[in-house]
């Protein structure tokens, strides 16, 4: 039987409404993750962009992966608790919309992690289709008081 997954609220210093991620599906700490957010239609930034035809702003699906790599970093006991600062992005490709009503499957793998930072390669789908990719650069801060 597998260990139950913790939610990402548990690992998160996110709170809605930024808060983009939904459920964990797989995580190996410190080394990747892959997680889902299901997009409702109801999301506050659907009534701005664009009222004729709602879609995920590709910065928010930057985000939304930023987030599932936090949770892979966040899981790792020696960073527990720290805040994950997202401080560079490279070779961010957009490849179709994601709209009201899809399921953003995301997938961050990290390659070097360090107790300052570290570098990961994040990809989103839907429905197996790919709709962003990028790699991201986290530093990580100390834990709040």
């Amino acid at each position: 039987m597998s260990a139950t997954l913790p939610t990402p609220i548990q690992l998160l210093p996110h709170r809605p409404p930024f808060l983009f991620v939904d459920e964990l599906v797989e995580l190996d700490g410190g080394v990747s993750v892959r997680a889902r957010w299901h997009l409702t239609g109801q999301e506050w930034f659907f009534a701005g962009h664009f009222p004729s035809e709602p879609v995920v702003p590709g910065v928010l699906q930057i985000e939304a992966l930023a987030q599932t790599g936090a949770c892979a970093v966040l899981a790792e006991e020696r960073f527990a608790g720290r805040i994950p600062y997202l401080t560079g992005v490279d070779g961010a490709k957009f490849r179709r919309p994601v709209r009201p009503g899809d399921t953003l499957d995301m997938e961050v793998t990290f390659g070097r992690l360090s107790s300052r930072g570290g570098r990961g390669h994040g990809t989103a789908t839907v429905a197996g289709g790919l709709t962003c990719e990028a790699d991201l650069m986290v530093v990580l801060g100390a834990s709040p008081s």
